[in-house]
């Protein structure tokens, strides 16, 4: 029998600057065949120490690197989720029940290619569980997209039944966009069951303005949009990043930094050198770079979105939620924003809707425990592309 308990749900994205806890309130849906109630109880975020983020964004980029330095860096991992959790327990007073972390992403190959004679799909999330669940004496349920692979899925985006859960709306058609590393949105038309759900990761968010501002300025990251405000956007390097084969592919679909991580950083510096964007224009790069997530969530919402919601369009409005840390760039805040206004589209952030924008993927994952540890399921197939539902994550018992 499905029962209320404290989760803190943990999170570490794809840009590998920190972890975000978020303990959450999670109790049984107060009617039949409704969802489960979520309240926020509170947000902490621990930046990565500067050694150990060079040892996560290091691991993720290698060709090559030692079985040995992957075990030393999963425990340390999970030695940094513990304190973080533990932190965030003495802040806000509570006691938590149960832990949902999702772990440092390293890898993650959502569709199938051939390894040893096999089409194969593969994903892997660090930070020990165990170390966890030792520390803190509480159970973790940890490691959730390999479930959702096993059954045919993608893996990704698994936000979406936080999504529906909370934001659905009778009078609205939404659509919640996630600016990480990654990109991802979910599309909710107003009204709509789960099984109207779209989801999918649109491309870039924060990773390749993140990594052109570490080889252009030794900075982590562009505060505000400050540097691209200054710079020009080389609209034919964006163009043709455009024509590549993913951002037309048919969702469902997931992307990582296999497909935009520093080998694609680097043929993105070239290509805007050879645009006009010569060493002594560095702003420029980082301004195309921030050009790029903007018109590939564009194409996104215009090719594979509108034609979903506009189902409900005419009796309803669009609005787009965006969440993440890309919603402390200002700049790309703006550029969608004027680039949507048009369209008729109504930009918000997630703290008009009551989450703070850096928590909300933690607050889903500490729902996903909260569904494994009932043994519900926790995917939704309309999103990855799994041939079912799915109780997903491994629980670590102590």
């Amino acid at each position: 029998m499905t029962k209320a308990l404290v989760v803190a749900g943990v999170m570490s994205g794809t840009s590998a600057d920190g972890v975000d806890v978020a303990i959450c309130r999670i109790s049984p849906a107060s009617v039949a065949g409704g969802t489960p109630r979520i309240k926020l109880l509170g947000h902490l975020g621990m930046a990565y120490p500067k050694n150990l983020r060079a040892a996560v964004l290091s691991a993720m980029d290698a060709d090559a690197i030692s079985v040995a330095e992957l075990a030393r860096l999963n425990w340390r991992l999970g030695e940094m989720y513990a304190e973080a959790v533990a932190k965030a327990q003495e802040k806000f007073g509570v006691k938590v029940n149960l832990v949902g972390c999702h772990g440092q992403t390293v890898y993650h190959q959502g569709a199938s290619e051939r390894y040893l004679g096999k089409a194969t799909r593969a994903t892997w999330q660090m930070g020990e569980a165990a170390v966890i669940t030792e520390q803190l004496r509480i159970p973790v349920v940890s490691d959730f997209r390999p479930a959702d692979l096993a059954a045919g899925g993608q893996g990704a985006p698994l936000v979406p039944m936080l999504d529906y859960c909370m934001f659905r709306s009778a009078k609205v058609s939404r659509v919640l966009l996630n600016l990480g590393g990654i990109a991802n949105l979910t599309a909710i038309p107003a009204e709509a069951g789960v099984d109207r759900l779209m989801a999918f990761d649109t491309g870039p968010g924060n990773m390749v303005i993140d990594a052109c501002m570490k080889r252009l300025y030794e900075r982590d990251f562009d505060r505000g949009g400050a540097v691209a405000r200054t710079g020009h956007v080389l609209q034919e390097v964006v163009e043709a990043i455009l024509k590549e084969p993913y951002f037309s592919s048919l969702p469902p679909k997931s992307c990582g930094r296999e497909q935009f991580g520093e080998t694609f950083v680097s043929r993105f510096i070239a290509m805007c050198r050879k645009a006009g964007g010569s060493e002594d224009r560095d702003e420029d790069v980082v301004a195309t770079a921030t050009a790029l997530t903007t018109a590939s969530v564009l194409k996104a919402y215009q090719k594979f979105v509108w034609g979903h919601v506009g189902q409900a369009a005419p009796l309803s409005p669009v609005e787009f939620v965006i969440a993440g840390g890309g919603t402390k760039n200002a700049l790309l805040i703006k550029m969608l924003t004027e680039e949507l206004r048009p369209m008729g589209v109504k930009v918000r952030l997630m703290e008009e809707l009551g989450i703070p924008a850096q928590a909300k993927e933690a607050v889903a994952f500490a729902l996903l425990a909260w569904l494994s540890r009932n043994g519900l399921p926790g995917n939704i197939p309309a999103a990855t592309g799994a041939q079912r539902a799915a109780v997903l994550g491994k629980v670590t018992h102590g």
